[in-house]
């Protein structure tokens, strides 16, 4: 599924026509179809931070992964057995999902990063037979066994101990032969909780169609990829929506080596080696991500870059960091869009003549979208509506895992809406503006928090910034910022009052932060956005106090 040679964007959307085969499998798509091929082909890499980086090729990974898959087939896991993944990125994730697929079973991502009750509540969701994890996750693990009732083994890439089965020893135990699963584009192949932002997770169930249609999303935001010499890193978790889809698997489908590195706390020095030292080409930085790089003083003087295209998702990238990007880096910052549900659909390309900073992009070809009122209908350019996809999409989800209720409520119209909130422009250019929960009603006005917190990142003092809405009895709500600043910049009222006025000159009267409360960290889900819906509660709470 490529996107076909044309010059235009518009000729590109017009001409483009879906060709999903009647017969697919992830795991065949991703691994055996080149090493049927070429077996030799690197598709792994491993940063590691002594030097010694790992490879992995394409004939390895099937060997593996087909080892793996009849390991799971002995332990009783059968089609549509839901196996889990608590791993950071590694070629032990990369095997695990490739044999899942090949069995016709459905993998289940999970973050390390997630506690045990939100461990306890994805598992039991999903009713997950088998996980697979490091020691990490283990003790994570080892306070809810006993409330998983569906978990019959547990997995460790760490080694075998008691009641842990060893990754390792059953992939050396059992021949690298597996007879691929017969599935079809509409076969379950994933399930990924939603990030929970506004609301308990939901498990979006999605077939093996998701990954074609992903391709052409990929191919436009990366600008005609895969080129000679490209390869893949992102710092996301490939637990999440966008490391997975958005990175890993169309990647590797694609032929081009995808870089992994080790779990850690983002550090945009150790970033930058990443890129340099890996050889990287093409990378998706989410905008949290991106924003904590700029505290790098000019990094190409500093580091052999060799980046091609950048991709961004998971929350509005913002003109700052767009303008930063191209001055710093010397590339246009393609951003998209998307969500658990239905990814990677809105894209900007340059390459294609898409692209305009505070704007996300146009829809990607393929993908049918506009903006929506309430009841699915579409709403004047230039007005404030629901982000939405058309059905049917090759990326949307089949349904809410067990949650038909919460299905049908997300649709209306046969528009999948998003939940976002957005406006579409006279030449197609659809613009985010937050999650409809995260609109600010201030004084008559709706405010949209993106715009405030891109202008707050374009603060010399500010490294993050979140704008929420807090209760007030004359204006409904005010703006309220939490702001992180940059290392080596302290709090105080006089630099409160200069980033009220740096947001007031820039923006407008009604839109800047009456109040800022300067924290040390904001809080994020998984895949790097920020959890507003904790900071309107904590805003809420200082009313509730007083």
């Amino acid at each position: 599924m490529k996107l076909p040679p044309r010059d235009t964007y518009e000729a590109l959307y017009r001409d483009f026509r879906w060709e999903i085969p009647a017969k697919f499998n992830i795991g065949y798509a991703v691994c055996d179809a080149w090493a049927e091929r070429e077996p030799d082909r690197i598709c792994l890499q491993h940063f590691s931070p002594d030097g010694n980086h790992l490879v992995m090729t394409y004939g390895e990974m099937r060997d593996r992964s087909a080892s793996f898959a009849h390991a799971l087939a002995t332990l009783g896991v059968r089609s549509g057995d839901r196996v889990a993944l608590l791993l950071p990125q590694s070629f032990e994730t990369v095997v695990a999902h490739v044999a899942i697929y090949k069995l016709g079973a459905i993998a289940l991502p999970l973050a390390l990063l997630f506690g045990t009750e939100a461990l306890e509540y994805r598992l039991k969701v999903a009713g997950a037979s088998v996980i697979v994890t490091n020691q990490f996750g283990l003790e994570r693990l080892r306070p809810i066994r006993h409330l998983l009732p569906d978990l019959i083994e547990v997995i460790s890439i760490d080694g075998a101990e008691d009641g842990v089965a060893s990754f390792a020893d059953l992939v050396a135990a059992h021949p690298p032969i597996f007879e691929i699963a017969d599935t079809g584009p509409d076969d379950p192949a994933l399930m990924i909780f939603t990030s929970g932002t506004t609301g308990p997770p939901k498990g979006a169930l999605h077939g093996h169609r998701v990954l074609p249609g992903h391709i052409p999303g990929m191919q436009f935001a990366h600008e005609g990829f895969p080129q000679a010499g490209d390869k893949l890193w992102t710092p996301s978790d490939w637990a999440w929506a966008g490391g997975l889809l958005n990175a890993l698997l169309p990647s590797l489908m694609l032929g081009v080596p995808v870089v992994s590195s080790p779990a850690q706390k983002f550090d945009p020095h150790t970033a930058f080696r990443i890129m340099a030292e890996m050889g990287v080409r093409n990378a998706f930085i989410p905008p949290t991500a991106l924003r904590l790089l700029k505290s790098v003083d000019n990094p190409r003087a500093h580091y052999d870059l060799k980046l091609r295209s950048i991709g961004s998702a998971g929350e509005a990238l913002g003109r700052e960091t767009f303008e930063w990007a191209r001055s710093a880096l010397d590339i246009n910052v393609n951003e998209f869009f998307g969500q658990t549900e239905c990814n990677f659909v809105l894209s900007s390309s340059a390459a294609f003549g898409v692209s305009r900073p505070g704007a996300t992009g146009k829809p990607v070809p393929g993908h049918q979208m506009a903006v929506v009122d309430a009841d699915g209908v579409e709403v004047a350019l230039g007005e404030r509506g629901q982000i939405a996809i058309k059905r049917p999409d090759p990326v949307m989800f089949l349904h809410y895992w067990r949650d038909e209720k919460a299905t049908q409520a997300k649709f209306a119209n046969d528009w999948l809406l998003t939940g976002d909130i957005g406006w579409q422009d006279a030449q197609g250019y659809i613009s985010f503006v937050g999650r409809d929960d995260d609109v600010i009603t201030s004084s008559g006005y709706r405010i949209g928090p993106s715009e405030i917190e891109d202008c707050l990142g374009g603060h010399p003092a500010v490294q993050l910034a979140a704008a929420v809405g807090k209760p007030d009895p004359v204006r409904t709500e005010i703006v309220k910022a939490y702001v992180v600043l940059v290392p080596g910049r302290e709090p105080s009222e006089a630099l409160a009052t200069d980033i009220r006025d740096w947001v007031k000159t820039r923006l407008s009267m009604h839109e800047y932060p009456r109040e800022i409360e300067f924290v040390d960290a904001l809080p994020l889900t998984t895949s790097g956005k920020v959890i507003r819906r904790l900071l309107r509660e904590q805003a809420a709470a200082e009313i509730s106090a007083s």
